[in-house]
C-alpha cells in the first residue's frame, strides 16, 4: 500500500459528506490499520487558544495566538498540535521531514515561555479512517490527493486554504467538477 501521509485531502465539490465540502484535510498517518488527518481550514469561532490557556491555568504568552481549527469529528474535546520540526517535542509523530504531531500539553507551556515551535496549528479533534475506508473513499470522486505543502497549513489564510492548496499543483478547485466524471 502507498501511503498519503504528508498529503493533503481536499474535498471535491462532489465531496458528498457535509461535513468535508470545501475542506482540507492534512493526512498525519495512513498505513493498513487506517488513516489520521487535521482539517487545516475550519476555524473555531467560540474558542481560543487564550480560553485554553487559561482553562489549563498556564499563563498567556505575548504576542498573536494561533486560531484553534476544528480537526474534524473524531476525540473533538482533545487537542492536535501541528508544528515545524524543529521544536522538539517528547512524543511526537514525524509526518514529514518538516512537520510534526503531538497532543503533548507541554507544548502550551513552552509556548507561554516563548519557547514553542516557529509554526502551530492548533486542532481539536481529527478526521479518522479505519482500515481501507479512505480508500474505498477515493473511489468516488469526493477527494483529491495532492502532496502537502507547508506554508499552505502554517502561513496561508484559512478562507483561501481550500482554492491555494489545488492551486500550488496547478488545478482551478472550482473547474474540478466540469472536468472530472466516471466511466
Amino acid at each position: 500500500m502507498e501511503t498519503l501521509q504528508g498529503y493533503f485531502l481536499i474535498a471535491t465539490p462532489q465531496m458528498p459528506d457535509p461535513r468535508f465540502a470545501g475542506k482540507v484535510v492534512y493526512l498525519c498517518a495512513h498505513n493498513d490499520d487506517g488513516a489520521m488527518g487535521l482539517v487545516v481550514n475550519e476555524p473555531i469561532a467560540d474558542i481560543s487558544l487564550a480560553d485554553v490557556f487559561k482553562s489549563a491555568d498556564i499563563p498567556l504568552p505575548s504576542g498573536l495566538l494561533p486560531t484553534v481549527y476544528l480537526g474534524g469529528p473524531v476525540e473533538v474535546a482533545n487537542a492536535f498540535f501541528l508544528y515545524s520540526s524543529e521544536y522538539r517535542a517528547e512524543h511526537f509523530l514525524a509526518v514529514s521531514n518538516s512537520v510534526h504531531l503531538t497532543s503533548e500539553p507541554r507544548l502550551l507551556y513552552d509556548l507561554a515561555a516563548g519557547q514553542g515551535p516557529k509554526n502551530l496549528l492548533v486542532a481539536l479533534g481529527y478526521s479518522g479512517w479505519g482500515p481501507g475506508q479512505l480508500e474505498a473513499e477515493l473511489t468516488v470522486d469526493g477527494w483529491l490527493t495532492l502532496p502537502a505543502d507547508d506554508d499552505i497549513i502554517f502561513h496561508t489564510p484559512d478562507k483561501l486554504r481550500w482554492q491555494k492548496a489545488a492551486q500550488h499543483h496547478g488545478i482551478d478547485i472550482a473547474l474540478f467538477g466540469d472536468v472530472v466524471g466516471s466511466a
